[in-house]
């Protein structure tokens, strides 16, 4: 009995409430609206304080309140986790409050809520871009801020997902056998991320996509084909002389070595192998 009781007066009183919060939003008392969004802001009640803030802030945009408003707004959104619009507010706290209280913090949550909406690795990424051109702008312009450190981590995450998903673009035309596509890939890469985890495997599947495309193409471009083969084959062996990739590269000098009429030098295991076992 106690139970439906309780029950009963926590039904009435959140129909009480929702009942007093309509009359609040159809109310022309614009300071009152202001109050209470203030109220629910401090109590997390995010949803209603940026309905309320919508009707608001037009009257209040030519005053000495707009910009905290604005900022207020902005936040709430962010609390929702709702991204977009939050990064949108930001940014334009930026445009319109060069000078303002909270400018440090507007362009440190707007590149955060591009971070936050960057995908996984194998989606577009234009948000992670822009989470990056973001936190280098901050740093640059406030290399003090307490922030400067977490900024430079959602960089560091940034790249390595960017590094990520050009190697899986790469990898991706390897194994579909596009292997003139592959070498472009790859070698674009290498250029534009030179320290990356996967520098290795990914100058192995560049020789291997040289030696196989040198391999199914005309008799008329094999020679330089294969040349350029050999000499990629010496730039990965001085980099990476004890490879876990080291026996297939052999192969493939072996084998293009013999193309080319040379007369290759390689370990007895490998003497009698000229077929590169693909990966």
């Amino acid at each position: 009995m106690r139970t439906r009781l309780l029950t009963v007066f926590i039904i009435l009183g959140f129909m009480s409430s929702c009942g007093e919060y309509q009359q609040l939003l159809k109310s022309s008392d614009y300071n009152l609206k202001k109050d209470k969004a203030k109220e629910y802001y401090d109590e997390g009640r995010y949803v209603r304080t940026t309905e309320l803030l919508m009707q608001i802030m037009p009257r209040f945009r030519a005053s000495q309140e707009s910009e905290a408003l604005e900022w207020m707004n902005a936040m709430a959104f962010y609390g929702m986790r709702d991204y977009i619009t939050a990064g949108s507010y930001f940014k334009s706290y930026t445009d319109q409050y060069g000078y303002g209280e909270h400018i440090e913090e507007a362009y440190f949550m707007a590149a955060l809520c591009d971070y936050h909406l960057s995908p996984k690795p194998e989606l577009d990424q234009s948000y992670t871009r822009s989470a990056i051109e973001g936190f280098t702008y901050f740093l640059n312009r406030y290399p003090d801020n307490p922030s400067a450190d977490e900024c430079r981590r959602y960089i560091r995450e940034c790249e390595e997902k960017l590094t990520e998903k050009s190697y899986m673009s790469a990898r991706l035309y390897y194994d579909m056998t596009e292997y003139k596509a592959a070498v472009v890939a790859l070698t674009n890469n290498l250029k534009d991320h030179t320290d990356s985890k996967y520098r290795e495997e990914m100058m192995f599947l560049r020789l291997s996509s040289l030696f196989l495309y040198a391999e199914n193409s005309m008799a008329s471009r094999q020679t330089e084909r294969y040349q350029e083969t050999l000499d990629d084959y010496y730039s990965f062996v001085e980099e990476f002389p004890d490879s876990r990739f080291i026996k297939d590269a052999r192969r493939i000098y072996v084998s293009t070595s013999r193309a080319l009429n040379l007369d290759p030098v390689v370990d007895e295991e490998l003497a009698d192998k000229s077929e590169i076992t693909k990966k």
